[in-house]
């Protein structure tokens, strides 16, 4: 099956001010960009709509400053206001459908797979890439369904041509594992904004997952 290379990100940043545990998120950010993040995602689930829009337009200035994408969890309401390069969102959001009609221009939809069934539905088809979540249980996300593991990045992998992002509970010591079992790009929350330093951490995971 012929391998999509519309999606060339390796290593994915999902941020929050919470998860930074009291540092400045885009200071982080900015870290993670230098360590060699490519792409970000501003997840931000219990912010007012006005709240969300003024972090994403800050954190837009430090992404477009170093050419980075930067995605929109789950609103698409902010991600047009800010003119994001894209959104991500579940089953439980806006489907990847209806934001094709509502937002023709954007540039990337991301579609969390939590079923096997999902890859075969219209949603999955108009995305660009999909988010495997979580490959392993993280403390970060509790509302999943299931946990795919190294087995159940193979499986999606001879079951689409579409891009893998992975994420939940990835680190240095796991990230070539998962790479290997057919992840195109690998997404982290706490392992970089919990991190003492976040471009270090980056580097050394951005390495790995070129090795």
């Amino acid at each position: 099956m012929k391998r999509q290379s519309l999606f060339p990100y390796k290593l994915y940043l999902v941020i929050s001010e919470s998860d930074c545990k009291g540092r400045n998120f885009l200071e982080v950010a900015e870290q993670a960009i230098l360590g060699g993040v490519d792409i970000i995602q501003l997840r931000e689930k219990n912010d007012s709509r006005d709240t969300f829009i003024g972090k994403a337009l800050q954190l837009k200035e430090i992404t477009d400053k170093y050419r980075i994408p930067l995605i929109i969890n789950d609103n698409l309401e902010v991600a047009k206001k800010v003119d994001s390069a894209g959104i991500h969102v579940g089953n439980n959001d806006v489907h990847p459908v209806d934001i094709r009609k509502q937002w023709d221009n954007t540039k990337y939809i991301g579609y969390s797979i939590e079923f096997l069934e999902q890859l075969e539905n219209d949603q999955a088809a108009v995305s660009d890439y999909l988010g495997i979540s979580p490959v392993f249980s993280t403390a970060t996300k509790t509302d999943t369904v299931t946990e795919w593991g190294l087995e159940g990045i193979v499986e999606i992998r001879r079951l689409t041509d579409k891009s893998l992002v992975a994420i939940g509970n990835i680190h240095l010591h796991n990230v070539k594992s998962v790479v290997k079992a057919g992840a195109d790009c690998i997404a982290v929350v706490s392992e970089i904004c919990g991190a003492t330093n976040p471009q270090k951490t980056a580097y050394e995971l951005k390495n790995e997952i070129l090795k």
